[in-house]
Formats: C-alpha cells, structure tokens, sequence
C-alpha cells in the first residue's frame, strides 16, 4: 500500500491497514458523525515544568465518535497534551471541558472523571501481584460500583474481545508485551469511558507485537470509540483517524484529515516532519 503522497505507509503491518479501511467504512454512521457539542474542547491551554514552556496555547476540540491522533517530533508535547486532560497533568492556564464540564480538582468528582475517560500508557501499569482478570475486574468493582460476578463476566468478555481470554487466570509477568498492552486496554474499556486516550501504546513493544495493539484500536475506532491517541504509528493514523493534529515546541502547527496532512502538508515544519517519516 502506499500513501498519498506516493511514498510506503509507513507502519508495522500493511495487512492491519487494510483491515482497518474495512472495519471503518462499515461502522454505524450515525456512531462517526461528529457531535454539536464537542466531548473535550481545550481553550488556550499552557502548560510549562519550570522554565520550560511545554504548552503554548493549545486549542482543540474532538467530537464524540472522532479519533483525533497527535503527532509530532519527540518533546513537542504530545504527551504532556494528552495527561492534561484527564489531569495527570494539571495546566497553568486555559480550560479543558470533559462534556461540557470543566476538569474538577481533586476528589470523587476527579475520580469520577479518570473513571469515563480510560487511559493506555506507553508502560502498562498493571498490578504485576494480581491476575490479568483481576486488573481488569478491580476499577469496576471499587470505583463503579459493580458487583463481582458482574464485573467478572464484562471482564471476561472484554477478554475475549482482545484476544487474550485464555490468559484471565496469568499473571502480567507470564504475559508479552502485546498481550500486557492489551490487558490495559480490557482494563480500561471495563470502566465504560467516554472516550479513551492512548499515549504511545505502541513504543515499548517488540516490533511483531506492534500490529496485535494495532488491530485492537483499529477495531474500537471503527465501533465509534471516541479516541485522542499520541503515536508514532503513521498507518494507524491515516487508516483510522478523522484528524491529524501535528505539533512542534508545544504549538498546534496544524490540523488536516489523514490524506490531506500526509499528502499536502501546509506548513514548512510539518512537510520537513512528513518527508522524513516517509523516507523511512
């Protein structure tokens, strides 16, 4: 396959690509329609670790059902960006709505907030003393609520639909790469999030397990998921996003559809960025 801009996709397996154009374009349309009122909308947001100013000004809004994928060079604050907006990352300056509300300070009113908006981190901070049921049992029964049998059979089918049921009873350490990232991502999902945000899920993975992770988001993002997602995967973003949003220095430098952004970039920065990853 290659992108529009004539060059290969980059990405760790065409076939997870082609998959994905499939899956999107038989997804519920009414599930992909951008809402009226945006689920995160971010207004001049900043954000600086001392006297480095990681954020200037962040504006951004993605719509329910949108998957929204930041890219950029290393240290242009794509990460920082995303933990803001379910306060890992509490900001200097600016407002971040979470449908229609803005981000609570600290109490059940935050954790309530972490609990509708999942995150997948770069590492996959399972608990290693616990069964892979049990990190996937354990947000459900003691923040949502939900009694043990119940959160047993969602975490179980959750399981299964990231292929990994047979490994309930393991223990993260008995598990790869791939399959621990996956883990995360049941764990998540259990807790029934608005809208999921993955920060590089994919970078600390061997090479053959990138596509496994893959395929998992590509089958959220075509169910509708609402998805803000940080990554270095060039296919996933131009098969599975409506958006790209490319930031340099902490600056939203420019938004563009998939096939727009890889084949006309508008910025100077952006085609540097472009014609680099594609050389690759």
């Amino acid at each position: 396959m290659r992108c529009a801009a004539g060059g290969p996709v980059p990405g760790p397996d065409h076939r997870s690509v082609i998959r994905a154009d499939v899956r999107l374009a038989s997804a519920p349309e009414g599930k992909r329609a951008a809402l009226a009122v945006p689920l995160v909308k971010m207004s001049k947001v900043n954000k600086s670790f001392g006297a480095n100013h990681v954020l200037h000004d962040i504006d951004l809004a993605v719509d329910a059902g949108e998957v929204v994928v930041l890219i950029g060079p290393s240290g242009s604050g794509k990460s920082t960006l995303c933990r803001t907006i379910n306060r890992l990352e509490p900001i200097d300056s600016g407002d971040i709505l979470v449908d229609g509300h803005p981000l609570p300070d600290e109490g059940r009113a935050l954790a309530q907030l972490r609990a509708d908006v999942g995150m997948v981190f770069q590492q996959f901070n399972l608990f290693a003393h616990l069964t892979i049921l049990d990190n996937v049992t354990l947000g459900p029964v003691r923040v949502r609520r939900v009694a043990k049998r119940e959160a047993r059979d969602q975490a179980m089918a959750l399981l299964e639909r990231v292929g990994i049921a047979d490994k309930a009873g393991r223990r993260p350490a008995e598990l790869s790469g791939g399959q621990q990232q996956r883990a995360a991502i049941a764990r998540a999902l259990a807790m029934r999030p608005k809208l999921m945000l993955f920060d590089e899920p994919t970078s600390a993975l061997d090479p053959e397990m990138i596509s496994e992770v893959l395929d998992v988001m590509l089958d959220l993002a075509a169910e509708g998921m609402t998805m803000i997602v940080v990554t270095h995967e060039m296919g996933f973003a131009r098969s599975a996003a409506r958006r790209v949003v490319f930031l340099d220095e902490g600056r939203v430098v420019e938004v563009a559809a998939p096939a727009e952004f890889f084949a006309h970039p508008r910025s100077e920065r952006a085609r540097d960025f472009v014609s680099k990853i594609l050389s690759h």
